[in-house]
């Protein structure tokens, strides 16, 4: 198990810019971000670094996969001016951010034509040298005697293939050249080698055929990851770029860049929310499942907050923008995605360590089966030599080195889409790995609203009084159980809260801590806390049966899924209630907690209030061991009792009670120590903190709009739904096998033309639409599978929630 220190993408929180522009700055340096669209492999990142390893440059995070680079620099030694000459000058173009152009423009692309037309000169080649070799014309034989290159026939078919490698090679040798002046064996560098080599022999087919076909998936290749990068555009493009804001009694229709927080904004039934802001005017159904995945819209009325990029289906609101556009939840939620191949994950740096050793034994190996096979297996040099060269394309380890972060991209963007942000591959991996999940009770399992679960009048109060004395007891109290007993009083139809107040004359409030609270209603001091409290006034409870009087026990949850607490038996003088053997015990092993209202003289009565298990709760945790969880352990603050009857309506596996928040952390590294593929943590981001930074994983719940939780855990579900939990695992788990099919499938067919190409069983062209075209499409297509997974719902996602019994 690690400790986490620090977050991806931590610049989420700058404004975007365009190709050069700065994104902001702080005490260690001004922050650049370039839209660079060739740097797609790692390879390329590597010479985008390298091109920027100079004074004044402090930090370069290059996102191959998203075509992105951000600079932090020092203005004082270097401007943004020369930092894009750098990057221009290490061969890749900068674009305006909004210029990376989607796969369809690919093929209308200055190198898809030039392209093309070398592969039509390189089937005229073919066609004339082989299939009509009587209209192949020979002009002449140059250089013929110079030496050791040479001769060159000039014929039909050779002047073809020459125009052929003329359209199409450009490129490549221009990008050799620049991996040649970085001193970087990558694969431009090795197919400029490769055409060169093949002319100063007079093998021209040859030559025009690495250079059409390797031209031809590099654009495929780059089709690949135009695919996965539509899928983060998609997010990008959720937020609008316009708002309508209403100044001075009038409608004005500006960038968001420009509004102002506190500006009022007005949006329409069918119109995106342009800011994250709160509902001031109006109420309407808004579609939030863009930010929460959450597909039944949300009832919005003033007070209310929304998100940007979200959906007014119904009804007109005006909003008040809270936060600038660049602040925005869904703009940290882009940022934070599109900065999650920043960390390598650990089948990166694996993949990176073989590419470091693989590249250049291959290379060793093309050149020892020129020299060896020439000399001491005899034959043609052209052989040996086009042998060596189909060596040379093979080692290019394009495959498996992009494999990993397609496949990072494409897990983490799908679940963005389905409002769950992953804060890096290194997450994603590691969510696939753990067998154990430490979940936090409230807010997490439950609900975390207390509501009045069970109402028992004594002593000839009825329930109506009952929950009207206690509603005015509570009223000020600021305890979450005395907010819940009101809130409850104030919704029956029997109580009006006006009446309580004008009619009752309360006095003297007093909150007693640890007990309750004392107030005199109409003169007469009544109390409401604990049973300890009454204890405390002198009555025994343990001893005590109390006549009801008529009185009837009355259930007031109708949500329980309990046959509730038995009635006592009947006697000559009405009911009794053994409080302290019966009722009181019984009420507390269902989870809820007792309190009871009287006078100094008399009980009145006693109220259950409880918390309310999740409708999803059981069920996720029931997925969770489906999908190979071994463990799903509940940590709580709460006394033992509740914590076992809410463990056990959910099924949790354990649960430990009565913790700290720094007993929460010894319990999650207790628990991951004993797992063997770590644990995750689960929790709101803010309370919990501390055991969601001491977990391998830590995620947290609900957290749209609210910056700690999204700045404090690894993966972050924007609803305060649970039902993303499950499916955080299922998705991580896949990319994990996604990942490890991919390096294993490159790997095995690398090996498998290696190993027949020094023996003539591979031929050039088998090697680049093999192993290099085939195999980058296949791992690509393979990866961006995983933006179609989905959550799983379960059978009752609408049902209401339940009371912990």
């Amino acid at each position: 198990m690690n400790e986490r220190n620090g977050t991806a993408g931590s610049e989420g929180d700058e404004p975007e810019a365009d190709a050069a522009g700065a994104t902001g700055s702080d005490a260690t340096g001004a922050e650049l971000r370039l839209t660079v669209p060739d740097m797609d492999c790692a390879s390329c990142a590597g010479k985008v670094e390298g091109a920027l390893d100079r004074a004044g440059v402090l930090a370069v995070d290059t996102r191959p996969t998203t075509g992105v680079v951000v600079v932090t620099h020092d203005p004082a030694v270097l401007d943004a001016d020369a930092i894009v000459a750098a990057v221009e000058g290490a061969g890749y173009a900068v674009a305006d951010a909004d210029a990376d152009a989607v796969a369809d423009d690919l093929w209308r692309s200055p190198r898809a034509i030039a392209t093309a037309i070398g592969g039509v000169f390189l089937a005229v080649g073919l066609v004339l040298e082989w299939l009509l070799p009587g209209v192949n014309p020979v002009f002449a034989t140059v250089g013929e005697g110079v030496g050791v290159v040479g001769p060159w026939e000039a014929s039909g078919a050779s002047i073809a293939y020459l125009l052929g490698i003329a359209a199409a090679a450009p490129p490549i040798l221009r990008n050799g050249y620049y991996s040649l002046r970085g001193l970087s064996l990558d694969i431009d560098l090795l197919m400029s080698i490769g055409v060169v080599a093949a002319l100063l022999i007079d093998l021209p087919f040859e030559a025009a055929t690495l250079a059409v076909l390797f031209s031809t998936a590099e654009l495929l290749e780059r089709f690949s990851i135009d695919r996965a990068r539509t899928s983060l555009r998609e997010l990008m493009e959720l937020s609008p770029d316009e708002a309508v804001v209403i100044r001075n009694g009038a409608e004005e229709t500006v960038p968001t860049a420009a509004v102002a927080v506190g500006e009022r904004l007005a949006v329409r039934p069918g119109e995106r929310v342009p800011l994250d802001g709160v509902v001031r005017e109006g109420s309407g159904a808004v579609d939030e499942s863009p930010i929460t995945g959450e597909s039944v819209p949300a009832e919005k009325e003033p007070g209310d907050e929304v998100y940007a990029g979200s959906i007014n289906e119904a009804g007109y609101l005006e909003v008040e923008a809270t936060v600038p556009a660049e602040e925005s939840t869904i703009a940290k939620v882009v940022e934070l995605v599109e900065a999650a191949d920043g960390e390598e994950t650990r089948a990166e740096r694996f993949v990176d360590r073989f590419a470091g050793v693989y590249t250049p034994l291959v290379v060793t190996a093309a050149i020892a089966t020129i020299v060896l096979g020439t000399v001491f297996v005899g034959g043609p040099a052209e052989t040996w030599f086009v042998r060596g060269l189909t060596l040379l394309v093979i080692a290019c380890p394009c495959a498996f080195v992009i494999s990993t972060p397609v496949s990072v991209v494409s897990g983490v963007t799908a679940a963005a889409r389905n409002g769950v942000l992953i804060k890096g591959g290194e997450h994603l991996e590691a969510a696939g790995d753990v067998d154990a999940v430490a979940v936090d009770k409230t807010g997490t399992l439950t609900t975390g609203d207390l509501a009045v679960t069970d109402a028992v009048p004594l002593g000839g109060t009825d329930t109506d009084d009952l929950l009207a004395r206690a509603t005015a007891l509570e009223r000020r109290s600021e305890h979450p159980v005395a907010e819940a007993i009101v809130a409850y009083g104030e919704e029956r139809d029997e109580i009006d809260a006006e009446r309580d107040d004008a009619d009752r004359d309360v006095t003297g409030f007093e909150a007693l801590a640890g007990k309750g609270v004392r107030a005199e209603i109409d003169g007469v001091a009544h109390y409401a806390g604990n049973p300890s409290l009454f204890e405390d006034l002198g009555f025994d409870l343990g001893h005590a049966h109390v006549r009801t009087d008529g009185g009837v026990l009355e259930r007031v949850a109708e949500t329980s899924d309990t046959d509730g607490i038995d009635e006592p038996e009947p006697c000559e003088h009405g009911e009794y209630l053994d409080l302290a053997g019966e009722t009181i015990p019984r009420l507390q092993a269902a989870g809820k907690t007792v309190v009871l209202v009287g006078t100094e003289e008399r009980l009145e009565g006693v109220i259950a209030v409880a918390d309310t298990v999740r409708p999803e709760a059981a069920w996720a945790v029931d997925r969770l061991h489906a999908l190979g969880i071994e463990r799903v352990v509940m940590l709580t603050g709460d006394n033992e009792r509740t914590a076992r009857a809410i463990g056990e309506a959910v099924g949790v596996d354990e649960v430990r009670a009565e913790l700290l928040p720094e007993e929460k952390v010894d319990a999650v590294r207790e628990i991951g120590a004993e797992s063997d593929g770590g644990v995750a943590m689960v929790g709101d981001g803010i309370n919990d903190a501390p055991a969601l930074a001491a977990a391998d994983v830590g995620i947290a719940m609900g957290a749209a709009g609210t910056d700690t939780a999204l700045e404090t855990a690894d993966v972050a579900l924007m609803a305060d739904d649970l039902t993303r939990l499950p499916y955080v695992i299922d998705l991580s788990v896949r990319a994990g096998r996604t990942i490890r099919t991919n390096i294993g499938a490159s790997l095995a067919v690398k090996a498998l033309l290696a190993a027949g190409a020094p023996f003539g069983y591979v031929t050039v062209a088998m090697a680049v639409i093999v192993g290099d075209m085939g195999m980058s499409l296949g791992v690509t297509g393979n990866a961006l599978r995983l933006g179609n997974v989905e959550p799983a719902e379960p059978p009752e996602a609408t049902a209401p929630a339940e009371t912990v019994e």
